[in-house]
């Protein structure tokens, strides 16, 4: 069938296989070029496989170093002439690069959040690489259900303790407008944390360790996202935030169980990027096309492959495969920052002069709207280099 983008909002509901393909490919060959001769890990799960920083770590940890991979994630696949997910079609196109590259590694489409997602892991690791060294956790999600009492909890990008009004734009037309936002209650709050926070993440460290598939001197790191003063009221202050402080929380907690036989845990900060979930969020449209526009003219602008490979290449192994994980770079929190190009005070200086000055009739002209468009179609395959559009690809 001939595919085209249908868009509702922030979610397209289609996505092009071969579009998908051609951007794991393109990864892939990045990874491959900044990792050549590096030595990193060898045994690696991600958790959130498919699609952002979690794809991206898959796929540079394995061509980059020549990584045995275990990949959960939970996507739609094809069905009554509907296409499958992006993230169906990127994890079609890992194996087809890991099939190719010789390199061992074993899919998992489930909810992460349950028992048996878990337990399907621990039982493809133990049969293609015995334990792991490094385990990252990239979940985004609206909904949990816990595995204990089956109680299901949703996230929400909300303020706390008062109601927000802030500008936006519609990234699709360019009509920058006020909205706003009411206060999360405590319920919302809570159900945020039990969703987004550290929990989850904990629970499969636990899982892993006392499988005994949890190696020696094992690193695990988590991502997540601060910001500018901009977008705290709705997202470093608000609910989201909140669930965020839990994971840091659960960090330390994690660090101090694998203390015992040299691993640790660390929480990555990484910079704003086009995804579908920053897309849902009130206020980062804007942000994220007027911080695109400013740091593609300092020259300073990454995309997800470029970050990972930094986090890799020179933060968690810079030397290897440490004998230690003390010497990891870290702030004042402990935490990886691999956003400090996006933070920077003259760039964040820039951001908030043009963020005053952003109207409908300019916004095309002061941010990099056609960029943040471009990326958010690239996510679900379309507009990318060298695919024919008007041609029939089988789903």
């Amino acid at each position: 069938m001939v595919i085209k983008p249908r868009v509702r909002g922030f979610i397209c509901t289609t996505a092009h296989p071969l579009g998908c393909e051609k951007n794991v490919y393109a990864e892939a060959e990045y990874a491959k070029e900044k990792l050549a001769g590096k030595n990193g890990p060898k045994r690696v799960l991600v958790v959130g496989s498919s699609a952002g920083y979690g794809l991206t770590s898959r796929i540079t940890a394995a061509v980059g170093y020549n990584a045995a991979t275990v990949g959960v994630f939970f996507e739609r696949p094809p069905s009554g002439g509907k296409t499958g997910s992006a993230g169906w079609y990127n994890n079609l196109a890992f194996e087809k690069l890991a099939s190719e590259n010789g390199l061992s590694y074993k899919s998992i489409n489930a909810d992460a959040f349950s028992n048996e997602a878990k337990d399907q892991a621990v039982q493809a690791i133990k049969e293609i690489m015995g334990q792991v060294d490094l385990v990252v956790y990239s979940l985004g999600a609206p909904r949990r259900k816990d595995p204990e009492t089956g109680e299901v909890y949703h996230s929400v990008i909300k303020p706390i303790g008062s109601d927000f009004t802030g500008k936006t734009v519609d990234f699709h037309t360019g009509n920058v407008f006020e909205m706003s936002v009411s206060a999360a209650s405590e319920e919302e709050v809570a159900g945020s944390v039990k969703v987004m926070g550290g929990e989850d993440w904990k629970l499969w460290i636990e899982k892993l360790s006392k499988e005994g598939v949890l190696a020696d001197n094992a690193v695990t790191v988590a991502y997540s996202y601060v910001g500018p003063q901009l977008t705290h009221d709705i997202y470093k202050s608000g609910s989201i935030g909140k669930a965020k402080e839990d994971l840091e929380e659960k960090c330390a907690e994690i660090s101090k169980f694998l203390q015992a036989k040299g691993g640790k845990a660390f929480v990555s900060v990484n910079k704003s990027l086009v995804t579908q979930s920053s897309a849902a969020i009130p206020v980062l449209p804007l942000y994220i096309s007027i911080i695109f526009k400013v740091m593609k003219e300092n020259g300073t602008h990454e995309e997800c492959m470029h970050q990972i490979v930094r986090l890799y290449r020179d933060m968690l192994y810079a030397n290897g495969m440490p004998e230690s994980w003390d010497n990891v770079p870290v702030d004042e929190a402990g935490r990886i920052r691999i956003d400090e190009l996006e933070m920077n005070p003259e760039a964040q200086k820039r951001v908030d002069e043009l963020w005053d000055k952003a109207t409908t009739e300019n916004i095309w002209e002061i941010s990099d709207l056609k960029g943040y468009n471009d990326n958010f179609y690239s996510l679900f395959g379309f507009g990318v280099d060298g695919v024919d559009y008007d041609a029939d690809v089988e789903i």
